[in-house]
């Protein structure tokens, strides 16, 4: 039997190697995890399921699968999902009422990657609603706080996945990104949240918004973590046309601890007036840090940066109208009674299943794909897409990595935004350009603002430049200590 250990703040990494080493047994870690979100769920609602005794049967067939000589390398770790990635036997319900009910029938590729490692799913993580939003407030299930202050949201759409990394109540949660919701949420929460390469990960069985922008990711309590699980969960998978036959690099065995040589472009379009003071000094001194530590500071432009926001939000939308037209209540999910045809069960279920953002993003997707408005709209914007990607094409024949912000403020209070969805859309303009030219980009830790709230870096890289990104943020995070 092991001792009893402490699990605030450590690393995946650390608990890797008490469970390797017998100090503890996967069925006493999770068993502590699961006192540990018992105790915080009621102060952070960050759970839109806790997995109890389903996850101490993984743990103890995981202790059982150690004694046997099997070598997982994430064997016994306990990992929390984003309730809009399917893990078989679970619910699967977005956070939204349309999917009420609905139990998942199979594994998403990255969950049969993970399983396959050894992990054991302890729980669902609250979102917005069908990973629309950025505060988590587009939940139909609950309002996740953020855990330096309850009154502030917690980022989003994988706020809960963020809100449970960074307070304690999940070791290591996987979230989704379409256009920042695993960097937005890491950066007010204060954790590392890892957007990959566009077709790095298989998309199977995550839950489709926007098919050309969804990526999932890692959230962890450090670098390292992030590099771990990005391991486990890359590589070609033929259920998932878009994902890439490349490779994948040992990204945790060659993380490097300094950056001498290394080029860093500061974009001039990425600090803005109007961006919170706080934000700005933060960001600005982590760049003198990196400069200090011997990487090279470049000044690099990325001129259609503007219109990313116009973009965004025009592509994101009509992707969404057409995959969420398959929630209609005849297959599965939520079915509004009484309807008297086929055409009012459809108009009833829709109105009563989806929340106000969806149903504003999937009337802004429908009114931008319609005939008198494709070109006008759709098509400019593929069009401006492709500028946006050529941008990053010629800054990445500069430097190495770019930094920015993550975000122009800091985590904002509750009903702030929720009553102007522009000003909302406004606070992605810093991280929609990575999901639209399909580059991967990491938000790691780099100060607090004043009222002790956390701030977040970004470093973007190139398609495929993870390893990149992951040792800049690496040193950085090791300098800072």
């Amino acid at each position: 039997m092991g001792m009893k250990i402490d699990l605030t703040g450590l690393s995946m990494g650390q608990i890797i190697s008490h469970l390797g080493k017998g100090d503890l047994s996967s069925e006493e870690l999770v068993s502590q995890l699961l006192d540990v979100m018992q105790e915080k769920e009621p102060v952070l609602d960050a759970f839109t399921m806790i997995n109890t005794d389903s996850a101490l049967q993984q743990a103890r067939a995981a202790d059982k699968a150690r004694k046997d000589g099997c070598k997982g390398v994430l064997l016994g770790v306990p990992v929390a999902v984003k309730d809009n990635i399917n893990v078989a036997g679970q619910p699967c319900g977005c956070s939204s009422r349309m999917l009420k009910g609905y139990v998942s029938p199979y594994d998403a590729t990255v969950i049969s990657r993970l399983r396959s490692a050894g992990a054991v799913f302890v729980g669902r993580t609250n979102m917005d609603e069908f990973a629309m939003g950025g505060s988590t407030e587009n939940s139909s299930v609950k309002v996740t706080k953020n855990p330096h202050s309850r009154d502030r949201v917690p980022g989003g759409s994988s706020g809960g996945s963020a809100a449970s990394v960074a307070g304690g109540s999940a070791i290591v949660a996987l979230g989704s990104d379409t256009g920042g919701s695993i960097r937005q949420p890491a950066s007010f929460c204060g954790c590392v949240g890892l957007k990959p390469t566009y077709g790095r990960v298989s998309r199977y069985g995550l839950v489709a918004f926007a098919s050309s922008l969804d990526q999932i990711g890692p959230l962890t309590r450090d670098v390292t973590d992030s590099a771990l699980m990005l391991e486990v969960m890359s590589g070609q998978d033929s259920l998932d046309s878009t994902s890439l036959n490349v490779e994948v690099p040992r990204f945790s065995a060659e993380l490097k601890g300094n950056v001498k040589g290394v080029r860093i472009g500061l974009p001039r379009e990425y600090f803005v007036p109007g961006m919170d003071k706080d934000v700005d000094t933060a960001i600005k001194s982590a760049v003198r840090k990196l400069s200090d530590m011997g990487a090279e500071i470049v000044d690099i432009s990325l001129p259609h940066t503007e219109y990313a926001i116009a973009t965004y939000y025009i592509i994101a939308t009509a992707e969404a109208s057409a995959n969420l037209a398959r929630f209609d209540g005849v297959r599965y999910g939520f079915r509004a009674p009484d309807a008297e045809d086929p055409m009012d069960m459809y108009c009833r279920t829709r109105a009563a299943g989806f929340g106000s953002e969806v149903k504003r993003r999937i009337i802004l997707g429908t009114y931008v794909l319609s005939s008198g408005y494709y070109d006008a709209y759709y098509l400019t914007a593929q069009k401006v897409r492709t500028l946006i990607r050529k941008d990053f094409d010629d800054a990445f024949k500069r430097c190495d990595a770019i930094v920015t912000p993550v975000t122009p403020t800091t985590a904002f209070k509750f009903g702030e935004r929720a009553s102007d969805p522009l000003k909302m859309y406004l606070g992605d303009i810093f991280t929609v350009t990575a999901n639209l030219a399909g580059n991967c980009a990491i938000s790691v830790p780099c100060g607090m603002d004043s009222n002790g709230l956390p701030i977040g870096m970004q470093l973007f890289g190139p398609a495929l430049g993870e390893q990149a990104i992951l040792n800049v943020a690496f040193a950085f995070e090791k300098a800072r200590g």
